[in-house]
């Protein structure tokens, strides 16, 4: 149908298109907590037969709408950093207009409760919980963001962590069992060090926005070589633990992606600066790979214990 003379084109009158609406919701960022979702569906040891309405549900919970929320939220509160650091992001660019960008999160935020309450009680207190992280991360006055240690740990445990407890908690209708949450946690604390590679594309905008991120404060030597520990020893602490409980083939698996992430730390390690974006697209592969195999394990060690 022919557009009328006296109706404007969308951009005349601040309207964003779809497509920089996508762009603001990140789809690439999706993934992780999509993964660490299905990993606490497959560790709760419950057939997923009968359920996957449930389980789709929750994973458009975990990725489109609040890790979606969360990028639309961080991008609102960053738009400035971004003038310097990333200029062509929907906001600084101009293609998001006004506060279009702050209007999209609110209404996600809404969404995703809405959508969290139809699952139940324990989804619903997940998800205000992990939006409630996103919120603190960017906005002020906490903008948790502006310290490297508390911004990171809040977003390992959005990513990882809640998603995990979400899709185990999905299908059990209850409380995970102590050894889920144990091995999500190890693996949310894990992700403070991916978070701290990441914010090696950064480092320029975040000192001069006052941004106190790990590579800001720390050079990013010192910050690479921290963002190895910490993304080896909650691993090594999930490989002690599946072999206490007699799941050897899975702990020796898990060793295995531990090794050869080790290797290519030590390529990291000698160019950080250059390598933190090479290394979150090869070792951090095979630190998600590493969850579920974990999370086999204790889907196994839950078959065991019912039958």
């Amino acid at each position: 149908m022919a557009t009328s003379a006296s109706t404007p084109p969308a951009a005349s009158v601040g309207i964003p298109a779809p497509a920089t609406l996508v762009e603001l919701l990140k789809p690439i960022t999706w993934f992780a907590p999509m993964w660490a979702f299905a990993c606490g569906v497959v560790s709760s040891g419950m057939a997923a037969e009968g359920r996957w309405p449930l389980i789709l549900a929750g994973i458009v919970l975990a990725g489109p709408l609040v890790c979606a929320t969360s990028q639309a939220v961080n991008d609102w509160y960053d738009r400035h950093v971004d003038a310097i650091n990333e200029p062509l992001r929907p906001i600084p660019s101009g293609r998001m207009p006004g506060r279009w960008g702050l209007y999209v999160a609110l209404a996600w935020t809404a969404l995703s409760l809405a959508v969290a309450a139809s699952l139940g009680v324990w989804i619903l207190s997940a998800a205000l919980f992990g939006l409630v992280l996103a919120w603190i991360y960017s906005a002020p006055p906490l903008r948790l963001k502006q310290n490297g240690w508390w911004g990171n740990a809040a977003v390992g445990l959005c990513y990882e962590g809640l998603p995990w407890f979400t899709g185990a908690a999905v299908m059990a209708g209850a409380l995970p069992d102590h050894r889920v949450l144990t091995v999500a946690l190890l693996y949310s604390v894990g992700a403070h060090g991916i978070m701290t590679l990441n914010d090696f594309k950064s480092v320029e905008g975040d000192a001069r926005m006052n941004l106190r991120s790990l590579p800001v404060q720390l050079g990013t030597d010192r910050a690479a070589r921290l963002a190895c520990l910490v993304m080896a020893l909650p691993q090594l602490a999930v490989i002690l633990l599946l072999s206490a409980w007699n799941c050897a083939g899975h702990a020796a698996l898990v060793t295995g992606l531990l090794v050869a992430q080790l290797a290519l730390m030590s390529r990291l390690l000698r160019s950080p600066r250059e390598r933190a974006a090479w290394y979150n697209g090869t070792g951090t592969t095979l630190y998600v790979l590493g969850m579920l195999v974990a999370a086999f394990a204790l889907r196994a060690l839950a078959q065991q214990g019912a039958a």
